[in-house]
């Protein structure tokens, strides 16, 4: 189990997890995750369970006054299907469904335990975007605190008005249908990011009406399969969803052209500020032609 320290200069909670050093780098032997596997001895559609390197872990309550705490919560991996080669994009819509409604259970469960703040759903795709293993699976991160990054928008929209709601411009749109929008951000940071939302303005995976969480499901085939479209070679991206005020997914993906990877630089490291190499406009013109 890992453990929280504070940042002095910052003030933020950084997770210190030196038994994660261990866990598997993409091995070549047999797979844990297909079907006969270590973590799925059985057979199985979608599957959940804990984490066996994880950051967080169960245990009681922790009050987040002093410089280092105990880093409860709970740390879980989802597998999206056994087929090793698949991907969110290529399992179709209506397996894809059932991947959303195993991510908004498995957030129901773990925010009834009294130590769980939030619950973060998230994957990194592909080597270069840090996956360890390359069968099809994200994981669920759930935090004795609600983290920075939502933390912010959650300010900003109770300043702002919700930013979801307003207006996207229709030349950042890549999809639209089922009650969700998959759009490029007017400031995205990354090239070929991507922001996917419903219309509705609902807080929530598990407060998706039935449509909606198929509209999810369809939205996250179309937008990921045009990034691997983008240059006819699978696309590693970094995904996450942020719940708390308008339900969100981010998708950012790690590289600016064919054979190019998108480096965060020291100058946008230690300024928190990051630069894109592609302007947001062309890259959704490119992402509605693939």
């Amino acid at each position: 189990m890992g453990e929280l320290r504070r940042d002095p200069l910052s003030g933020d909670w950084v997770g210190i997890a030196g038994s994660r050093q261990g866990r598997p780098n993409r091995p070549a032997e047999e797979c844990p995750f297909c079907v006969g596997g270590l973590e799925a001895p059985e057979p199985y559609e979608v599957k959940a369970f804990s984490n066996r390197w994880p950051m967080f872990a169960p245990g009681e309550p922790v009050e987040l006054a002093g410089e280092v705490v105990p880093a409860r919560g709970a740390s879980e991996v989802v597998l999206y299907s056994p087929e090793h080669n698949a991907s969110l994009a290529s399992l179709g819509v209506e397996h894809v469904r059932l991947v959303v409604d195993l991510w908004a259970e498995r957030s129901d469960a773990l925010l009834a335990r009294p130590e769980i703040e939030y619950v973060l759903v998230f994957e990194n795709r592909g080597a270069d975007a840090g996956a360890t293993i390359p069968h099809p699976h994200g994981q669920i991160y759930a935090f004795p605190f609600v983290p920075p990054a939502p933390a912010r928008e959650a300010e900003v929209a109770a300043r702002e008005g919700c930013p979801l709601c307003r207006d996207v411009a229709a030349e950042l749109v890549v999809h639209e249908a089922g009650g969700w929008r998959a759009w490029v951000p007017y400031a995205s940071a990354w090239p070929y990011g991507m922001l996917l939302a419903p219309n509705r303005h609902v807080a929530s995976l598990q407060e998706l009406a039935a449509a909606e969480r198929d509209g999810l499901a369809a939205a996250l085939v179309d937008a990921l399969g045009r990034l691997d479209r983008l240059f006819d070679r699978p696309f590693p991206y970094m995904f996450w969803i942020h719940p708390g005020v308008h339900v969100h997914a981010h998708v950012a993906p790690p590289r600016r052209s064919a054979d190019t990877l998108r480096y965060v630089a020291s100058g946008e490291v230690g300024s928190g500020t990051l630069t894109n190499p592609v302007v947001p406009e062309e890259a959704a013109e490119a992402l509605r032609d693939a």
